[in-house]
């Protein structure tokens, strides 16, 4: 078990990295009110929705709509980690983190940033826990060992509680709840250990050239923000910590 410590977002001198965040105080904040309103909208109707009368390709664009939403939300929560969704007050940021994380899959959001402290200060080492063990490198090895060091059986229970709530007090389909809230946090669980994790931080064959143990995808802008809201630009995000998720392409292309 990869062992956590209590930490803050990283504060930094850099002039370029406080201009980031000044620029960006409130518009982090309303970014992530719109992830987290189409969010919870979406599932509202999907929900609701009688999938008897929708057609399969309807269903089809609809799960893969959630998923895509489920994927901002973590982004959303992981941009709190490093302080940037609200940066004028820690302890709302830390709530629109705690929030996001919790809505994705009951994820305990103070775990989620004591092991991501650990990613960027360890990365690619045996003390980062988002990496693989030196043992089992291909992709599904790493991501069941991934989901591993990150689930627990207490939210296994809780989603588990959560779904007969909605099914048998709240009387929603069950194929709908299937469909619509629990395969696509799944499948942006694939997204993101794919995108934001396995391309880049697996080993180049002519090894690492930086010490943050990483790379970026060579996606375009439009296919990396569908892809996995330019995680892909991953080397920049290890540069840059401060600069949210948004501003990723900018980066990239200077």
């Amino acid at each position: 078990m990869v062992q956590t410590v209590s930490i803050k977002p990283v504060e930094s001198t850099s002039i370029t990295v406080k201009q980031e965040i000044k620029q960006g105080r409130f518009f982090g904040a309303l970014i992530a009110s719109i992830i987290f309103s189409l969010w919870i909208s979406s599932l509202l109707l999907c929900l609701s929705i009688d999938l008897s009368k929708m057609p399969i390709f309807g269903v089809a664009f609809a799960l893969l709509w959630q998923t895509f939403l489920y994927t901002g939300l973590f982004i959303t929560a992981h941009d709190a980690m490093h302080g940037v969704v609200f940066p004028k007050n820690a302890k709302v940021n830390y709530l629109i983190g705690s929030i996001a994380a919790f809505c994705y899959a009951f994820f305990s959001y103070k775990q989620l940033l004591n092991n991501h402290r650990l990613h960027h200060r360890y990365p690619g080492s045996e003390l980062d826990p988002d990496f693989h063990d030196f043992k089992h490198e291909n992709f599904f090895a790493w991501y069941f060992l991934f989901i591993k060091r990150y689930w627990n059986l207490g939210q296994w229970l809780g989603l588990l509680i959560a779904f007969n709530f909605m099914s048998h007090v709240l009387n929603l389909p069950e194929i709908n709840l299937i469909l619509f809230w629990t395969i696509p946090p799944i499948l942006s669980s694939l997204q993101l250990f794919y995108f934001g994790t396995f391309l880049t931080h697996r080993k180049p064959k002519e090894g690492y050239n930086n010490s943050h143990h990483t790379q970026s995808t060579s996606l375009p802008v439009f296919l990396s923000f569908i892809t996995c809201y330019y995680f892909g630009y991953h080397e920049e995000h290890h540069e840059h910590p401060h600069v949210p998720w948004w501003r990723l392409p900018a980066l990239r292309n200077r």
